[in-house]
């Protein structure tokens, strides 16, 4: 970890027994709570900017009656106008050597990891993250710049000499940025997905007008006061927040040159279809899972445990890469569902900033009644396998906090296999072999990522072979489909899970925010 001076790194699963990172982290809480309810602005052309209409009140979801912060409702004028700054913005950002570029999101990064405890602390109070969720997801934002960094230095620029046909012809091809990209983030990683998606397009040479969620402004607003601190110009990098489809609708706007969004399948499909005009434009879109496990006969059934519990209720399930469904070889299926539900029931459900919690609450009222929803639903066409305990608190009651819960013998075709939940709620089901848990893994619109635990290698190439997913993990205990890293996972989705093929952490990310020049220069031969 770079922040409280220790040297090793904090993810998502390296917090435990790093007591400097855990006392900075609780010291950053309780700074964090002196500063809430504060109002604040949208920022265009590097100026504040309010609005006419009523603040939106920013509420934790530990607690509904502490506000946060408050901030405007954006209005499609305030999108217009941070547009056409961006507009005016670019030529100068995207003129700049690309090696300026990459210092000015090194210098981000660095100040990044510097505040990571600052930023996790807030994270946990304004969307409900677990600490080691929280710094992580910090961490992982410093690293996502610095990854893409790397990119553009270890392509020299994405400059690269081609062949001649002619003598005295000089042709290269150039990636080139598109010009102004819209940025839409979600506030399940209020930090890391904002970062990445802005980075991504900043580093190529773009302009950004950025829409943190609105369950999440003022992580957002962390970011571009970060970046701007690291000499990103006024009018790179707007920011503009607020929700609803008046103001989503604002984003479609012909002006910009691209978009990129991670969100639910239904919105991203719709920018898909709409955003495209008066020709083709880079649609960059993440729209989430429904990751099934598979567990065999040949698994170590303590290490799938671990992983599908950690995985499935990880930030209460609400990570398009949790996983929802597990598919149980029959021979092992009732050991594996009693110590899934052991491992379950040691997950603390509770303040998230609290040290020994694991379990904070989902985000919202309409969150925490999907949950009921599908507890019902359970009830009634299956059975109820596991079912935690929130505990009768009077400060817990002023959250959106609910139980983990395991279901089984549901019919299949159930929208509980089916539908992306956001919430922690695994089904579970037995199978007879590998080919009908593959059939029934690969059976969805979707496929981001997926997971198996088997100690023959055999199984796991064929899992591999044959798994309908961007994004696939053997044998993880840590999280069964849950866990990437930028330069480690790449996080890319197939199917209705993404849109170009190309995932955010890996190799290839960057050059969806470029365009190909082919440039020729035909130099005079010397007169013999």
């Amino acid at each position: 970890m770079k922040g409280p001076g220790s040297a090793s790194k904090v993810t998502y699963v390296t917090l435990a027994g790093n007591e400097e990172a855990n006392a900075a982290y609780d010291r950053a809480v309780a700074a964090a709570r002196g500063s809430l309810s504060l109002t604040y602005s949208n920022w265009i052309d590097g100026h504040p900017v309010g609005s006419s209409r009523p603040m939106d009140d920013d509420r934790s979801p530990i607690d509904t009656s502490v506000i946060v912060a408050r901030f405007p409702k954006g209005t499609p004028a305030d999108v217009s106008a941070a547009l056409e700054g961006a507009r005016r913005a670019f030529p100068a950002w995207s003129g700049r050597p690309w090696q300026e570029r990459v210092a000015v999101l090194r210098r981000a990064a660095e100040t990044i990891s510097s505040r990571m405890t600052e930023l996790a602390a807030l994270m946990s109070i304004e969307v409900g993250k677990n600490r080691l969720e929280a710094m992580g997801d910090a961490e992982e934002s410093a690293d996502l710049l610095r990854y893409y960094c790397d990119q553009i230095e270890s392509a020299g620029g994405f400059e690269t000499p081609l062949a001649r046909l002619l003598p005295g012809e000089d042709t290269r091809s150039v990636l080139r940025p598109h010009g102004v990209f819209a940025v839409v983030a979600p506030f399940n990683f209020p930090a890391a997905l904002a970062a990445g998606m802005a980075g991504g397009a900043l580093v190529a040479g773009n302009t950004v007008v950025f829409k943190p969620s609105s369950e999440a402004p003022l992580t957002g607003l962390r970011l571009y006061e970060i970046l701007a601190e690291a000499g990103v110009p006024p009018g790179v990098f707007q920011f503009v927040t607020g929700g609803g489809r008046e103001l989503g609708d604002a984003f479609l706007d012909e002006r910009f040159d691209g978009i990129v969004f991670t969100g639910s399948k239904e919105v991203g499909l719709d920018l898909y279809r709409r955003f495209a005009k008066p020709w083709p434009k880079p649609v960059i879109v993440e729209m989430g899972g429904k990751n099934p496990a598979i567990v065999t006969r040949h698994a170590d059934l303590e290490k799938a445990a671990s992983g599908v519990a950690r995985s499935a209720f990880g930030y209460g399930g609400q990570k398009c890469s949790a996983c929802s469904r597990a598919y149980v070889a029959a021979e092992v299926y009732d050991e594996f569902v009693g110590r899934l539900a052991e491992a379950a029931g040691k997950m603390t459900i509770g303040d998230p900033t609290e040290r020994t919690v694991y379990l904070g609450p989902v985000i919202s009222a309409k969150a925490k009644a999907t949950h009921q929803a599908a507890l019902s639903e359970a009830r009634r066409d299956g059975r109820i396998v596991f079912e935690g305990k929130v505990r009768d608190d009077a400060a817990l009651a002023r959250g959106h906090f609910v139980p983990p819960v395991i279901a089984d013998r549901l019919p299949d075709g159930h929208r509980l296999w089916r539908d992306e939940l956001f919430v922690p709620f695994l089904a579970v089901g037995r199978v007879a072999s590998l080919d009908e848990a593959l059939a029934r893994a690969n059976d969805t619109e979707y496929g981001l990522t997926a997971g198996i635990f088997s100690r023959d290698e055999s199984e796991v190439r064929t899992f591999f072979d044959r798994i309908e997913a961007g994004v696939a993990y053997a044998n993880r205990s840590t999280g069964a489909t849950t866990g990437a890293w930028p330069g480690v996972q790449s996080f890319c989705g197939w199917k209705s899970s993404g849109s170009t093929g190309k995932g955010g952490c890996g190799p290839w990310y960057v050059q969806q925010f470029l365009r190909e020049q082919s440039r020729t220069i035909v130099r005079d031969e010397p007169a013999p």
